[in-house]
């Protein structure tokens, strides 16, 4: 970005009345719509125009009109690459100029803590060092564009249960050295804007806690840009002298009741005005308020659609293949053909759901690809689990539903708009399924958590629920668009539906050559995942369907780690995550080996439910009377695995290949307090390949405070055709070798001597030497 020409901000606010520097401070309605998530009137008689915001990490989201779809991000870090995070950002800020925004939300930087996050899709990982540099050089892209990119949610926002009111209970050290590094990155990189988060952290509200605002971001990070808050995260209007500028989405503490502070002499005006400097100091940096009339942009969906498919492909992880089914062959299947199982074939989650939720302007399914590639007589579908469910007969549900419309409306609440009684007769599995067109719909079984279907959410979601024989209420509530009616659909699937749907599945497999079983989760904002097996009846198919064909391929269309089971039964696993709109390219080039898989994993798969950082311990996660304790400190993800000795099913960093890479002749280079690692990688197979090749640093032995036995240190990539061989280079700066002291209040050097380990994972690591660090920081091979 160019600099602009300098404008006096403290001139124009002046100018001001109190009502015109109100209303920067606070969203507003957008007359022309085109604001998708927040509005500024800007003032016009100052030659200040409007300011339009949306979400936008996988996407620049226009609520229900069609856009290009990248993949989630959580895809994105799989592929390990700064440069493809970079054109990823870029081409994030270039649509958001063409749809004529000026304020990119986004990216999302808090770390993957716990797995049943419900936006754990939209994260980066579990490590600080890869949540960093990717982030970064998201922003970086964003802003390349002239677009300000306002990283979220600061901070410790690793939850959806109880966002709204937990409380984290999080040790400086912990915060500093897994939470902080992203933000204080982007700040360095001079990020326009931030987003509070909605939890409190340490007893203050994340939107008005002091110690975070003031005393870390502006006055140790030396942040210019504005805070916004994230939508109704601010709980009292003294939030704007704590170090919040702006709240979203409505002027419930910043609009006239702070009119009225300002009136009674309880808030000084000049605090006030330093929100306002803050927000048009960044609208001056990025050329708004130059006078120049802003350069239309043309949408390029092609370049989208190329950057799509491209970040799939990279970002897809190849996790299991122990026979080497994988690639498929085209000529292998000309006899019994193809078996293509799952919803997600047909109905593909190509977004995550909630305010990241893009529509894409055009995709097509897996199913539809592979029909095309293999011809349709070759491939038969079963979808072995109907989401959506059939409709509830009268004889099950009273009074009968199974669809309806409600008006358009002003609401801000789902309303009440069926209620009714379910009669299970038969003991076993249920789903109940409402699916929501034009806005918003909850259901509410008795006994059971709400589920919310529609819109940024999702058309279709449900219960999937053990019942036993008796009557249950049933309530459906409904919140249509304002200029819309919504339209709900009832269904369910009972046992013997379910039944009959894997045994159609089965029988399918049992005549074909190959099984592809599609799977899906539910990760939505707003709720985590109440468990983390694949949703509904899915575990059952996929076992199922493994015992009738033993070349069974499971296809991962999901937002963050499973648990599988049927793990052992099958002949391949690849995890396309949410590939957007170029998903079922992606896929089938991955599983036919047009393109050779080469992603991997950014978060460990744990083996069951009950070995991961945050099992067991209800103040870890979800949380006890309203607070969360981080007990777990800087042990998160593959930390706690290496620390605890319990095996993750997949660990961080692991990915596989159809061929093999080799690794030797390992050397460290000390330069000052840097060190520089340089190895060479070998393909030692016969297909070309792209690897990703890790680099850990061990512990200190001389630190008496916790640390974890290894941490990631840096990462490099090399492509190479069969038998080529490349020399790499992996630069590790001081701060690798420092940890944050809770005595001083200060990065230290953990001195000592430390290993340096190089491989394929965290749990395949090849090379070993070791480093001297002193006490001042300098290292010695």
């Amino acid at each position: 970005m160019s600099p602009q020409t300098p404008v006096d901000v403290t001139a124009l606010i002046a100018a001001m009345t109190l009502e015109e520097k109100l209303s920067f401070v606070h969203g507003g309605d957008d007359p022309e719509r085109l604001g998708q998530s927040g509005y500024l009137p800007g003032v016009p008689r100052l030659g200040i125009p409007p300011v339009r915001m949306t979400d936008g990490p996988a996407g620049v989201r226009m609520k229900r009109r069609t856009t290009t779809a990248l993949p989630a991000p959580i895809a994105l870090s799989c592929a390990f690459d700064d440069e493809l995070a970079y054109r990823y950002g870029e081409f994030l800020g270039h649509e958001a100029l063409a749809k004529r925004q000026d304020v990119l939300i986004g990216p999302m930087l808090n770390v993957l803590r716990q797995p049943y996050g419900g936006r754990n899709f939209e994260l980066y990982g579990e490590d600080p060092l890869l949540v960093t540099a990717i982030g970064t050089a998201v922003v970086r892209g964003i802003q390349a564009q002239g677009v300000i990119a306002m990283p979220k949610h600061f901070a410790a926002n690793n939850q959806e249960e109880n966002r709204m009111a937990v409380d984290v209970r999080v040790d400086e050290r912990t915060l500093r050295e897994l939470e902080l590094p992203a933000f204080a990155a982007v700040v360095a990189a001079g990020a326009g804007a931030l987003m509070g988060a909605t939890n409190s952290v340490n007893g203050d509200f994340s939107c008005q806690n002091r110690p975070l605002l003031t005393t870390l971001l502006r006055e140790e990070w030396g942040f210019e840009g504005w805070v916004m808050s994230d939508w109704d995260a601010v709980h009292d209007t003294a939030a704007i002298e704590r170090g919040l500028d702006q709240e979203m989405p409505d002027g419930k503490h910043l609009g006239e009741p702070l009119a009225r502070a300002i009136a009674e002499g309880r808030i000084e005006e000049k605090v006030l005005d330093r929100s306002v400097a803050r927000i048009l100091g960044q609208l001056a940096r990025f050329g708004r308020l130059d006078g120049a009339a802003r350069p239309a942009v043309e949408r390029d969906p092609e370049r989208g659609r190329a950057l799509a498919l491209e970040v799939a492909q990279a970002g897809s992880v190849l996790l299991h293949n122990p026979r080497g089914v994988l690639p498929l062959s085209e000529q292998r299947l000309t006899g019994r053909g193809l078996a293509v199982i799952g919803h997600a074939a047909e109905v593909p989650k190509s977004a995550g759901v909630g305010s990241a939720l893009v529509v894409p302007e055009s995709s097509r399914t897996p199913l539809e690809v592979l029909r095309e590639r293999l011809g349709a007589d070759r491939v038969a579908y079963r979808v072995g689990e109907d989401p959506a469910g059939r409709p509830i007969p009268a004889d099950a549900l009273q009074p009968p539903f199974r669809e309806g419309a409600v008006p358009a409306g002003p609401s801000t609440e789902p309303d009440y708009f069926y209620r009714g009684v379910l009669t299970v007769a038969t003991p076993g599995r249920y789903r109940i399924a409402v699916t929501a067109l034009g806005g918003y719909a909850a259901i509410d079984l008795e006994g059971h958590p709400r589920v919310f279907a529609g819109s940024s959410f999702g058309d279709t979601a449900g219960l999937t629920v053990d019942l036993e024989p008796g009557a249950y209420e049933l309530v459906l509530s409904a919140l249509p668009m304002p200029a819309n009616p919504v339209h709900l659909t009832l269904g369910w699937v009972t046992p013997q539906q379910a039944e009959e749907d894997i045994a159609a599945a089965v029988e399918a497999a049992r005549g074909a050559e190959a099984a592809l079983v599609f799977v899906y989760d539910e990760l939505a904002e707003l709720i985590d995942r109440p468990a983390l097996g694949l949703p509904g009846l899915q575990d059952t198919l996929v076992t199922e369907v493994a015992r009738a064909n033993p070349n069974t391929v499971v296809v991962l269309n999901t937002g963050s780690s499973v648990l599988m089971p049927w793990h052992d039964l099958v002949a391949g696993v690849l995890d396309v995550w949410y590939p957007g709109e170029m998903g079922a390219e992606a896929t089938a080039a991955l599983l036919f080996g047009d393109v050779n898989p080469s992603g991997k994993l950014t978060q460990s798969f744990p083996a069951d439910a009950d070995h991961h950082a945050v099992a067991g311990d209800p103040l870890r996660y979800p949380g006890a009377d309203g607070r969360v304790e981080y007990r777990e400190g800087i042990l998160v993800g593959y930390r706690w695995h290496d620390r605890t000795g319990h095996r993750p099913r997949h660990p961080f960093g692991h990915g596989l290949s159809y061929t093999d890479f080799g690794y030797r002749d390992l050397e460290l280079t000390a330069d000052g307090r840097s060190l520089r690692v340089e190895f060479t990688v070998r393909n030692t197979g016969a297909r070309a390949g792209r690897e990703i090749a890790q680099v850990y640093l061990g512990a200190s032995p001389e630190v008496g405070a916790e640390q974890a036995p290894r941490a990631l240190a840096g990462y490099t990539t090399a492509t190479l055709a069969p038998g080529e061989s490349a020399r790499v280079r992996v630069e590790l700066p001081p701060r690798c070798f420092e940890y944050w002291d809770a005595g001083t209040r200060s990065w230290t050097v953990g001195p000592g001597r430390r290993t340096v380990q190089v491989g394929a994972s965290s749990a395949d690591l090849r090379l070993t030497a070791a480093v001297t660090v002193a006490a001042t920081g300098e290292v010695r091979p």
